[in-house]
């Protein structure tokens, strides 16, 4: 496996203490705390879990003695953890990013769409599984399936509907009015195309390792 260029061999140690997390064991890339380290690291989540993956197998041997100095010492892992996270420039944008022109893929995936928005484009996928459960005169913020998925993305009900309503426009067999170009409607309708065409079974598939990152 090619190292990542942003990799430094400091990052063991958040690995590991990520690792140690209950439950014990590789993490999932669509885990919560596994995407929240590949962000702050400007490094992609699977990346993350790979090296995960290596840690396990003590594939070296300095990640042989990195495991037998930590594996038992908690208390160890953890305050090395926090002196590192103390050191200049880092988990600092401005600095521990000098130089980075531009955000990854996955990074763009899990921030808000724009400034007037808690809304991110890893939401509006699972929204539009959601639209693809209901019907029109179903998708209003008291229908129990809008209340769920609110509350397991952290946002109102009224947002869930909003989307929704957006996602009408876009379907050929209601012929909704279009409405106007918005940072917000231009990425949902990126979703819809990704998705649409004959994708269902990748949008359940999708959906299903996304929400990981809500629990």
């Amino acid at each position: 496996m090619a190292t990542h260029p942003l990799w430094s061999d400091d990052y063991w140690l958040l690995v590991m203490q990520l690792y140690n997390k209950k439950p014990v064991g590789v993490k999932s890339e669509y885990s919560h705390a596994v995407v929240e380290l590949g962000i702050e690291l400007h490094i992609p989540p699977k990346t993350i879990t790979e090296q995960m993956r290596t840690l396990e197998r003590h594939a070296t041997p300095s990640l042989r003695r990195l495991w037998d100095t930590y594996a038992d010492n908690q208390r160890r892992l953890t305050r090395d953890v926090k002196r590192l996270r103390q050191m200049a420039g880092f988990g600092d944008s401005g600095l521990f990013y000098d130089g980075v022109e531009s955000i990854l893929p996955f990074e763009h995936d899990y921030r808000p769409i724009d400034n007037t928005t808690d809304v991110t484009p890893v939401m509006l996928v699972i929204i539009l599984s959601l639209y693809f459960e209901l019907t029109p005169n179903t998708m209003v913020s008291e229908t129990p399936e809008v209340l769920d998925m609110a509350n397991m993305l952290g946002i109102k009900p009224e947002e869930i509907v909003h989307i929704l309503n957006i996602y009408q426009t876009f379907d050929p067999i209601l012929k909704r009015k279009p409405l106007q170009h918005s940072p917000l409607n231009d990425e949902a309708q990126r979703t819809w195309q990704r998705f649409y065409n004959g994708q269902l079974e990748q949008l359940e598939n999708t959906v299903t390792k996304l929400k990981e990152y809500f629990k």
